[in-house]
């Protein structure tokens, strides 16, 4: 008997660790960038808007395609500060202001706690990627359109 509970027990903690472990799933939004010239680029972009939504971001994934990112969304505008603890992928970072214009981009090493922080106060941060601003040829000044 004690060790058909002991079986039982370990059977739901596991089940239990798997289900804390996995990953849940942000809403998607096709997100369009307009370039100084005019042009518009389109990233589709994962939506972190909750706490524990923004504090995993794209922790522990090994591959994030081209063309896709996830944004991040505050409720206030602020200096945001992030890092790549448990982020295998090498990303860049956009800081967005309030009216959707990027005030920086960054490069981001995988695994790094190092801070990667905005000079002005921002609303949003759009992770790709790394490399995919410099393909797209996406610069600071370019602006999100902010209906999504």
């Amino acid at each position: 008997m004690k060790r058909i509970l002991k079986n039982l027990f370990l059977f739901c903690l596991l089940a239990l660790m798997l289900t804390a472990c996995s990953a849940t799933e942000l809403p998607v939004k096709n997100l369009k960038i307009t370039k100084a010239d005019g042009t518009e680029i389109t990233v589709k972009a994962e939506i972190a808007k909750k706490v524990e939504e923004r504090n995993r971001g794209f922790m522990f994934r090994k591959h994030i395609p081209d063309g896709t990112g996830m944004l991040f969304i505050f409720e206030r505008d602020q200096i945001l500060n992030f890092w790549m603890k448990n982020t295998p992928h090498p990303l860049s970072i956009a800081y967005i202001d309030y009216s959707g214009k990027i005030r920086n981009i960054y490069d981001m090493k995988p695994f790094s706690e190092a801070g990667i922080t905005s000079t002005v106060s921002v609303r949003y941060a759009l992770e790709v990627p790394q490399g995919w601003y410099e393909k797209t040829g996406i610069k600071v000044g370019d602006t999100l359109d902010l209906k999504f």
